[in-house]
């Protein structure tokens, strides 16, 4: 089954065009809406508006009715993980609808962007230190699942970000549903292929993992025509991916990739 996600970036824009964006991306038919979990612009005015990620995830929640959500992806450094798993889980319940389960989806990464860690008060570490700590952390996070009252909705599923082959990969084989990654699809496939590697060797069926990657029609560039982004969705797809994301950000939301993704998911599956 294909996926379509968008990652709406919350950064130089207000509010309520980050809310109207959201509304139309779920009307235009996305799967699945991403913000990011950062404290800053990652592009641009790098002192840019910026909005916090799980508080909005929250409003997302009640704004919406049918779509997934969650961050893409969540610093497993900026929270204590009993604490996200208590968060995780409340915005699960304020995502049900009409008796069906809630909407989050818990994507989560290492963390990488130093200048959040500074400004905010965080030990930056090492990559490989914070890497250790989401391996520790997500299986205390399930633990505190399992002992919240009322528990979540639904097993939420875990999207885990990053393509380190030696860390990153072998935690997606034993603690993710989804793995999400950047690149084209020469190296989209070898990652794969590291990640199926892993499984193999932890007992795993890697069927059970959902492959997502970020869509742009060329690697490192945008396109003059949106209708490229079905282009490079294609080449994804070939080598196994499943969920594509495009990433789209402030002031004005221009959710034009979007609808040609969905364009192209539509006619993808109905042929």
């Amino acid at each position: 089954m294909i996926r379509i996600g968008v990652q709406l970036q919350p950064q130089h824009a207000e509010y309520a065009a980050i809310r109207r964006a959201a509304a139309q991306a779920e009307e235009i038919g996305a799967d699945i809406i991403f913000n990011w979990d950062h404290f800053f612009p990652l592009n641009g005015d790098p002192d840019g508006k910026h909005f916090e990620c799980w508080t909005m995830l929250a409003a997302w929640a009640e704004a919406t009715e049918r779509v997934e959500i969650g961050a893409l992806v969540t610093c497993n450094s900026y929270r204590n993980p009993n604490l996200l798993a208590d968060m995780a889980r409340t915005v699960d319940h304020i995502s049900a609808r009409d008796g069906k389960p809630g909407r989050i989806v818990l994507g989560i990464g290492s963390g990488w962007f130093e200048r959040d860690y500074d400004a905010y008060g965080y030990e930056f570490g090492t990559a490989g230190g914070r890497l250790d700590a989401l391996a520790r952390d997500l299986p205390l996070i399930r633990d505190r699942w399992a002992e919240l009252n009322p528990p979540p909705t639904r097993d939420i599923p875990v999207l885990i970000g990053g393509g380190g082959e030696r860390k990153t990969l072998r935690i997606v084989a034993e603690q993710a549903d989804i793995w999400h990654g950047f690149g084209d699809a020469e190296t989209i496939a070898h990652k794969h292929e590291v990640l199926d590697q892993w499984c193999a060797r932890i007992g795993r069926d890697p069927q059970e993992i959902e492959r997502s990657a970020g869509v742009s029609p060329r690697p490192g560039r945008f396109p003059e025509d949106v209708s490229d982004y079905a282009a490079g969705a294609e080449t994804l797809y070939e080598v196994g991916t499943r969920l594509f994301t495009v990433g789209i950000s402030g002031p004005d939301y221009d959710l034009g990739p979007l609808r040609d993704l969905v364009a192209w998911r539509d006619s993808r599956q109905g042929s």
